[in-house]
């Protein structure tokens, strides 16, 4: 097993070099310039271009390249064009709200999405099983800033229950926390609840179909025994990686929700180095959001020899 996770973590490193190589390019390469950005309408092209050469933004692309990449195998993912800090202290600033918002929306989804796949696959066929296909669709067919607006309106504007926008960390209390989050998480979360309960159907009727699990209910075993220990059991490991995806593409992909809530995360850092052309942080952003998803689903690739010991026992052979 540890031969194995070397070997995976080994793996990630032509990886990661692919996508800084790639994130790196596209950023330059995008119109937009930071120093003109910097300096306002009113500066003059001599200005423009001395800001240039501090910036080390005149020298040839592959000497850039080389530069920002000798600077990643030591840690260091380059200074903030804007807000002179390191990019690496930047993301730690805001890797919390987006990570608490992740996580909660997480749970929404498969406290919802589980129980609804196995409803649907156990009564397939039915108008519970169409009903819940067809919120599905729905869910997965809404864009995700209207939905965030909709509850927004509702339940903050209309009713008053919850606030409109903003964020506050667990210090300030667990009420006031999640009172802050839970708009935004419902927002996400059941958008990623679509996808998880339509896989947790589908995997369910694979297993329910099967020749032992006829056996079992022919043989008198409970219902809820038979669904929840033996069927949901084998039928887990598809299930565990939709949901491993979802939670990676939560925290890398959690901009809108973010930018429509006013929550301080990664994805509004994002939104604000994207419009100052700040390379450094975008940069950055990027490459370590990449790097969280791949770290994610290396999680969920380990996870698989807990939900089925077979997968430990081909591992090792």
């Amino acid at each position: 097993m540890k031969a194995y996770i070397l070997g995976r973590l080994l793996s990630l490193f032509p990886v990661m070099l692919i996508v800084a190589s790639i994130v790196f390019l596209i950023i330059h390469l995008t119109p937009g310039d930071p120093a003109a950005v910097m300096l306002g309408q009113d500066a003059s092209p001599d200005m423009v271009a001395q800001l240039h050469h501090d910036l080390g933004l005149d020298r040839p692309l592959l000497e850039q390249f080389f530069i920002w990449f000798t600077g990643l195998l030591k840690g260091d993912l380059g200074t903030s064009i804007f807000l002179k800090q390191p990019v690496l202290t930047l993301f730690v600033d805001h890797i919390g709200p987006t990570l608490s918002l992740a996580i909660l929306a997480q749970g929404i989804s498969i406290l919802i999405a589980i129980p609804m796949g196995i409803a649907a696959a156990r009564k397939r066929g039915t108008a519970l099983d169409q009903t819940f296909m067809t919120i599905c669709l729905l869910g997965i067919s809404l864009p995700i800033f209207l939905l965030a607006l909709l509850l927004s309106l509702l339940f903050a504007v209309k009713l008053g229950w919850l606030p409109v926008a903003g964020y506050r960390p667990l210090s300030s209390g667990m009420w006031t926390y999640f009172k802050y989050l839970i708009l935004p998480a419902i927002a996400l979360g059941v958008i990623q609840a679509a996808f998880i309960a339509r896989m947790t159907r589908s995997s369910m009727l694979d297993v329910l179909s099967m020749n032992y699990m006829k056996t079992a209910h022919a043989k008198g075993v409970k219902e809820i025994v038979l669904i929840y220990k033996h069927a949901l059991r084998n039928a887990f490991i598809p299930i565990l990686t939709v949901i491993g995806q979802s939670f990676g593409g939560l925290i890398a992909g959690a901009v809108v929700t973010e930018t429509v809530f006013n929550i301080p995360g990664i994805g509004q850092l994002l939104i604000q180095a994207i419009s100052q052309r700040d390379f450094a942080v975008i940069q950055g952003v990027v490459l370590l959001s990449a790097a969280s998803f791949v770290l994610i689903n290396l999680l969920v690739d380990l996870l698989y020899g807990v939900v089925d010991p077979r997968v430990r026992l081909s591992r090792k052979s």
